[in-house]
This record gives C-alpha cells, sequence and structure tokens, in this order.
C-alpha cells in the first residue's frame, strides 16, 4: 500500500509544471487538489501506474461554491492495492468545463451527465453529455445554489400545495 506523501511525491515527480494542494477534510483520505485542465492526464498516470493502479472511481460528485466555482470530486480506489485517494478540482460556475475521464473508467459516463445534469458543468470529450434525471427542455441546474424553480414544467405545476404531514 503507497501512503499519500508517497503519491503526491510520485505526482509531483511526473507532473513537476502541475501546481497541487493538499487537503483533508473531516471524513474521508487526504485529497489533492489540481488545476481543472491537467484531470484527465493525471488520472490517466494514476490508473496506469502499476505502483498506484487506481482501478476504480468509486463517485464523483459536484459541489456548488457561489459566486465563482464549482468543484468536481474524484474518489478513487485500487483495489489491487487496497489504497484511496480523493482529487478537488475548481472550475468557473459560468461555462465551466472539465475534461472527460470516460475513456479510463466507463462509470464516469454516468457521474458526468449527473454533474452536467444537476451543475451544469461541461465534460470535454464527453461521449454523450445529455441531461440524465431531468428532461431535456429543463430549464437551469438544480443543484447550482442560485437555481430558481420555475412555477411549471409544460403546464404542470412544479411546487406542492401540501408539506409533509399535513392532512390529505
Amino acid at each position: 500500500m503507497v501512503e499519500f506523501s508517497d503519491m503526491v511525491s510520485m505526482l509531483k515527480e511526473k507532473f513537476p509544471s502541475i501546481e497541487m494542494s493538499e487537503f483533508q477534510t473531516e471524513f474521508g483520505p487526504p485529497s489533492l487538489q489540481l488545476p481543472c485542465e491537467t484531470i484527465d492526464t493525471v488520472c490517466a498516470f494514476l490508473k496506469d501506474d502499476e505502483r498506484l493502479h487506481f482501478d476504480s472511481l468509486m463517485n464523483m460528485t459536484g459541489v456548488d461554491y457561489p459566486p465563482d466555482f464549482i468543484a468536481v470530486i474524484y474518489h478513487l480506489h485500487s483495489m489491487t492495492h487496497r489504497h484511496k485517494l480523493t482529487l478537488r478540482i475548481m472550475t468557473p460556475r459560468e461555462n465551466g468545463q472539465v475534461p472527460s475521464v470516460v475513456s479510463l473508467w466507463g462509470l464516469a459516463n454516468w457521474f458526468e451527465r449527473e454533474i452536467f445534469d444537476l451543475l451544469g458543468i461541461k465534460f470535454a470529450g464527453h461521449p454523450d453529455l445529455r441531461r440524465l434525471l431531468l428532461p431535456q427542455d429543463w430549464v437551469g441546474h438544480p443543484l447550482r445554489k442560485d437555481y430558481q424553480e420555475q412555477p411549471e414544467y409544460n403546464g404542470m405545476p412544479t411546487t406542492r400545495t401540501k408539506t409533509i404531514g399535513q392532512a390529505r
């Protein structure tokens, strides 16, 4: 099992021009923040290098940080070596675009489509980037903190008239 500090050293040796910063979250493994445009190259190295062999993309999500950024977070796991790594990139909220990692991990197809659908981040090179959970003509991206729900969709109300716990 490769320790986190060794992973960081390997990445800095392989990619000396990429600025990386370490951060620790309350839960989960230590993490690295990378420049957005480098994620596909770094992930290819993490997957292909035999010492690391991150063969599993466990999860991928987005987090809105108004007013300027949306984070895309990748949770990687090596089944061979039993170690984990979390990567984070920040992309602008307006016209944010991130390189796709679908060619590395097929499961990224669904994760990237979900992030696109709910947060509006585009994934360059994605083979079929379209909404996953909402209709194709839906207006807006519901997980953005500034999202304003439309009063109706195709003549149907989008708001509830009763709250949970009220009598029917």
